[in-house]
């Protein structure tokens, strides 16, 4: 999950060298993704051409093309073919979270039911459940989960899922994160994994009936969040739903409003944006109309439900 704690200084920052091992933690990284049995991964390779929209590439589970967009395609022509044409880490990434998400080691250290739990102040269970609350208890149909999150809130979506006639695709734009949460999952090929920015979902319109983004839109540049939010809305049906989890500007009462924004301040440069703005600002204006919001927890955490 997109979550923080002052623990940082426990995980060494990572030289050129180390980042590369994120993204490649076997010799066939791709290959050891898709051909794992816990889940089926997709390995979407994505590139912005000038003044056009994003192309993208997903392989099989033997590394070949399975689709392509309606634009252009990379031809790929083996699993490892896609390492050097795989997402770069965003450079917000990159300088704010590496040791969070990036790094080897953050996996190992937050990837914890406990400490995921202790970093939103005991509320985890409260806000995933809180979340899932806004789904059918059987999700039919297609179901997007806009980056991986620590904790079990995937494995939760998963139990959701009918044996037929309901899938659940996970994207994130670092391999290491979906690498884990691969082997978070028990075995389903009701379960698909790609590799993808937020910003640039390499789905076609109208394609989900349901979309969650949990404790995201808080460690995005301004520009990433309205990007990712547009294309939330662009790939839900019509009368589908987009669920969103994420901090708030605490109650003058809570304590919380006036200790915890130097935490923020200084480990989640972007997140007190949703303390002096309304998430329904950044969405498609079309969106706005649609926007319902509940607070929880002395206004500290939010959650919006959109209905398309």
């Amino acid at each position: 999950m997109r979550l923080r704690t002052g623990v940082e200084h426990l995980i060494r920052r990572p030289c050129p060298a180390d980042l590369a091992f994120a993204h490649t933690r076997s010799p066939q990284p791709v290959a050891t993704a898709c051909t794992s049995a816990a889940s089926v991964i997709d390995s979407t390779i994505v590139a912005r051409p000038a003044g056009g929209r994003p192309t993208w590439t997903a392989l099989d589970r033997g590394g070949l093309m399975l689709q392509k967009n309606q634009d252009a395609c990379l031809p790929l022509q083996s699993p490892a073919a896609a390492i050097p044409l795989a997402h770069s880490v965003p450079a917000y990434l990159d300088t704010y979270y590496w040791w969070a998400y990036v790094h080897p080691q953050a996996v190992r250290v937050f990837e914890r039911q406990w400490l995921a739990n202790a970093i939103l102040w005991g509320n985890y269970a409260r806000l995933r459940d809180s979340a899932l609350a806004e789904f059918d208890a059987t999700l039919k149909g297609r179901t997007l989960q806009v980056a991986c999150a620590y904790g079990d809130l995937t494995n939760r979506l998963c139990t959701r899922l009918p044996e037929r006639g309901g899938t659940l695709d996970v994207v994130d734009v670092l391999p290491i994160q979906l690498d884990n949460l691969r082997r978070k999952l028990p075995a389903s090929d009701r379960v698909r994994l790609h590799t993808m920015d937020s910003s640039a979902l390499g789905f076609a319109d109208a394609s989900f009936d349901r979309v969650l983004l949990f404790f995201l839109l808080h460690e995005q540049p301004r520009e990433v969040r309205i990007a990712t939010l547009a294309e939330a809305w662009r790939v839900v049906k019509p009368g589908g739903r987009i669920v969103i989890v994420d901090y708030a500007l605490p109650d003058r009462a809570n304590p919380l409003r006036y200790l915890f924004r130097p935490v923020l301040a200084a480990l989640e440069p972007f997140a007190l944006d949703l303390w002096k703005s309304e998430i329904a600002q950044w969405l498609p204006p079309p969106a706005r109309a649609a926007v319902r919001k509940e607070t929880c927890f002395g206004g500290l955490y939010q959650k919006i439900v959109l209905t398309r």
